[in-house]
């Protein structure tokens, strides 16, 4: 009777492992696959975005590349790298100071406040997008390069904020108070102590920031305009008109990209063990 049931055990939890695998297959059919297809397009001999394609070509990543053909593909990357950049250091900025300031608070102020900063995450981001026009429009703001940038710290700090806020959670609240026993003041503390202990996780939240800003869509397409065209938007405008196959080639070229700014956030900040 009891090896009955221990086999019954046994056939239950086989079954229960093939069919977790089977999903966790699925699942990653279904994240990768289309990466792989968009990778395979990129490479392709025809003139049009076909899968499979008919042969191996770089005749796209070479058109890519051409500085006279590609032009507009080249300044709205530009843009979209600036803007990036820019984001990502007054986003990471604001996020710090904040998580600094409620790291250690308690009471319905804090909670607030600490609500409000994840706020934007709740969001739909075309509602916000579409609020930050008619508020820029009112007050008379034209210039688009820095309403894009608002925008995108607004709508991406919450992620630098979390993430930050996790590391001074893991923050021993002995060390600072053996640092100012010892004399030191709290800037010394801040950059001596807390600073070294939570700069893996400002490193990984800045690095989630740029990557939500370089794909945000629906802030860009509403605050930008022709001289400040975004890498997203115009890759939609070419696949809406010609389904241009360099579209393909930049996500190829995007796809590197993020796989060796991964690596790199993975060897120095170990991001993996911050996203848990």
């Amino acid at each position: 009777m009891a090896d009955g049931a221990r086999r019954g055990l046994d056939l239950d939890l086989w079954s229960y492992r093939i069919l977790l695998g089977l999903l966790g297959m699925l699942a990653l059919v279904i994240m990768v696959g289309p990466v792989l297809i968009v990778l395979a397009i990129s490479f392709t001999a025809d003139s049009s975005m076909r899968f499979p394609p008919s042969g191996f070509s770089l005749r796209w990543y070479e058109a890519l590349f051409d500085p006279v053909r590609s032009s507009q593909i080249h300044r709205a990357a530009i843009n979209t790298v600036q803007v990036g950049l820019w984001a990502t250091a007054i986003g990471t900025l604001l996020a710090l100071l904040a998580a600094l300031a409620l790291a250690r608070a308690r009471g319905v102020a804090a909670r607030s406040a600490d609500t409000l900063f994840v706020t934007p995450l709740m969001l739909p981001q075309i509602s916000f997008a579409v609020a930050a026009l008619v508020f820029f429009s009112m007050i008379g703001f034209e210039a688009a390069k820095p309403a894009i940038v608002i925008g995108h710290v607004v709508v991406c700090v919450p992620l630098v904020y979390k993430t930050i806020s996790a590391s001074l959670s893991q923050l021993d609240p002995a060390l600072i108070e053996s640092s100012a026993s010892l004399g030191a003041s709290r800037l010394r503390t801040f950059r001596r102590i807390t600073l070294p202990i939570i700069l893996p996780g400002i490193g990984a939240g800045a690095f989630l920031l740029f990557m939500a800003s370089k794909d945000n869509v629906a802030v860009s397409l509403f605050l930008s305009d022709a001289r400040t065209n975004m890498l997203p938007i115009r890759m939609w405008q070419m696949l809406e008109g010609t389904l241009d196959v360099r579209v393909a080639a930049v996500s190829g070229v995007l796809i590197l990209a993020t796989l060796v700014l991964m690596l790199a956030m993975e060897r120095f900040v170990r991001i993996s063990d911050r996203l848990r």
